[in-house]
């Protein structure tokens, strides 16, 4: 084999990744390093891991606080990871640590969605895993699945969709789903966290070759998943949930796309409510980043409170 012509670069999207000749793909922006789970000794969080899929490679982390009364059932999050479809996982240390935390302060079970990620993968193989996950946590309403936290644990009835960036993006899609299928019998979807929400607008933009890259079997402006204000009308009004929380930054590039969002979603006809909150000053997913940080720390109880409300 000539390694020259292997070792050429074929397309590159930076920051995220490169494809060379031979097939190779490089994550420009590496992957974060991964944590096993454990049993956090400051909160008292436990984490395991399971296999939802063998054959999609289809895996959770779960997360449960420390219980104190063993009859009580709990508030169920089911968290989405961003990275612009390509990169991260809930096994890094940014994400385990932020579910950690998140787990511990609104006192809810939590699973953590590691779907099939691009360019391997392209879309919609993050919405078919995510959805595919969904599906597997539903299985456990009648206290019959095969993860017992779940099974004893969780309260179906109070069960929240969350993600950041691409992962909002998905949390959004999924909440979609739901309201226009019937394929989540016992699973309540109170509530939606959008945070910092990764979407596309009418025309091309910096963010539009990559998306273009990884998901080929569509025009992305007129796919109402990448472009739910523009194209999806008619799906916003459907979305399957009661209340939505949408956070956006005054420095990221994506900050008018969620404003865009909720505009859209308040016309829509949907009968929720919503609400969107600004962080002044601050970029693209700070709160993972600098989570100790006084704004991040807002954030959290933002979201605490919205998951615990009427609780």
């Amino acid at each position: 084999m000539d390694s020259s012509n292997s070792n050429e670069i074929v397309h590159e999207f930076s920051p995220f990744f490169r494809i060379y000749k031979n097939g190779k793909v490089e994550r420009i922006t590496a992957d974060r390093e991964t944590v096993p789970p454990s049993n956090d000794p400051l909160t008292g969080v436990q984490t395991k891991d399971t296999v939802v899929s063998q054959e999609n490679s289809l895996s959770v982390r779960l997360f449960i606080p420390k219980i104190t009364d063993p009859t009580q059932k709990l508030p169920l999050l089911i968290y989405i990871h961003g990275g612009a479809f390509c990169i991260e996982s809930p096994f890094s240390s940014l994400y385990h640590n932020y579910l950690t935390d998140l787990v511990h302060n609104a006192n809810v079970i939590a699973v953590s969605v590691q779907y099939r990620r691009a360019p391997e993968h392209p879309l919609p193989a993050a919405y078919d895993d995510s959805w595919a996950a969904i599906q597997w946590v539903a299985s456990h309403v009648n206290g019959e699945g095969s993860e017992s936290w779940l099974n004893e644990h969780a309260d179906f009835d109070r069960t929240f969709l969350a993600g950041d960036s691409a992962g909002a993006n998905i949390a959004h899609n999924m909440a979609v789903r739901a309201g226009s299928t019937k394929g989540l019998n016992g699973v309540k979807i109170v509530g939606v966290v959008l945070v910092h929400p990764f979407f596309v607008n009418n025309e091309p933009d910096t963010f539009s070759p990559v998306i273009e890259f990884i998901f080929p079997s569509v025009r992305i402006y007129d796919d109402p998943r990448i472009n739910p204000a523009g194209a999806g009308g008619a799906e916003l009004a459907s979305l399957g949930c009661a209340r939505v929380l949408i956070f956006v930054a005054g420095k990221d590039r994506l900050r008018d796309r969620g404003v865009r969002y909720y505009e859209a979603l308040k016309r829509s006809g949907w009968g929720g409510m919503v609400e969107i909150v600004e962080t002044e000053g601050e970029d693209h997913v700070f709160h993972l980043m600098n989570p100790n940080c006084a704004k991040a720390r807002v954030m959290m109880e933002k979201v605490v409170s919205f998951i615990n409300h009427g609780r």
